[in-house]
């Protein structure tokens, strides 16, 4: 694609969105907000990822479109209430990828991927946005509108930064057995809210463990996981279908053994 195709490509979205927020245009999207589109792009974000996941490369791209309307929507929204333009998104962004990126833009060097990492949170300290308040938290700047597993991973990211962090993984898996136990615990008080809360805490220390190894991130293991889980039991299901029966027909035996032939393939 060339720079005239691009251009025309995206004028086109843009002239779509606008006319889609005319006073004659869709009634549904001129009732939007920011506030009210927040779901929708979120799953939005999320189909891209199964998409991802699936590595399907025809609903990647598809995918890919919807969360550029959505940035395209947004954008011409602020721009009926004279804050900023498309126009300026994209510049924005464009300036803020070559001002963090100097070892290809300007004369910084750097050896590997790790030393690229430090060196834009080096940059980004520096920008007028993400310049640190003598008053403000270190914690702060971690989205609350992302998922709660990413925003446990990058507090703690963040903290261990400063020193606080574990020495060994095995510190942490101790650490989880610790909390299993005050669950345990917790639920032979049976006060709900203190099992919710040491539910919650069991939860937080298995994403520090999965942030410590540097591997996958707890979202991508967990994402896996529930993926594992699908495909075993619609494998169930079918064994069941191939039967004559239904889920309501068998004993809680019958279903795990069921769950341990599917385990098996």
């Amino acid at each position: 694609m060339n720079d005239d195709s691009l251009c025309a490509n995206i004028q086109e979205l843009v002239g779509v969105m606008k006319r889609l927020r005319a006073p004659d245009g869709c009634p549904w999207d001129r009732k939007q907000t920011h506030e009210s589109l927040m779901p929708f792009i979120m799953e939005e974000c999320g189909e891209f990822l199964d998409a991802v996941a699936a590595k399907d490369d025809a609903n990647m791209r598809e995918e890919l479109g919807d969360v550029l309307m959505h940035i395209v929507l947004h954008s011409v929204m602020a721009e009926e209430r004279g804050k900023f333009t498309f126009t300026d998104v994209v510049h924005d962004i464009a300036a803020k990828m070559k001002h963090r990126h100097p070892h290809v833009f300007s004369d910084e060097k750097v050896n590997d991927a790790e030393e690229v990492v430090g060196l834009w949170e080096k940059v980004k300290a520096q920008e007028k946005n993400h310049a640190p308040d003598k008053k403000a938290s270190a914690l702060d700047g971690v989205p609350m509108h992302c998922p709660a597993l990413i925003q446990a991973e990058k507090l703690q990211k963040k903290a261990a930064k400063l020193g606080f962090d574990w020495s060994r993984q095995e510190e942490i898996v101790d650490k989880i057995q610790e909390e299993l136990n005050e669950l345990r615990e917790a639920m032979k008080s049976g006060d709900d809210a203190h099992i919710d809360e040491e539910l919650g805490d069991l939860l937080f220390a298995a994403s520090n463990l999965s942030r410590f190894r540097k591997r996958r991130s707890g979202e991508l293991l967990l994402g896996a996981a529930n993926r594992k889980f699908k495909t075993r039991f619609m494998f169930m299901e079918k064994e069941l279908a191939a039967q004559g029966k239904k889920f309501e027909d068998c004993n809680i035996g019958e279903l795990e053994a069921l769950w341990q032939k599917a385990k098996g393939k």
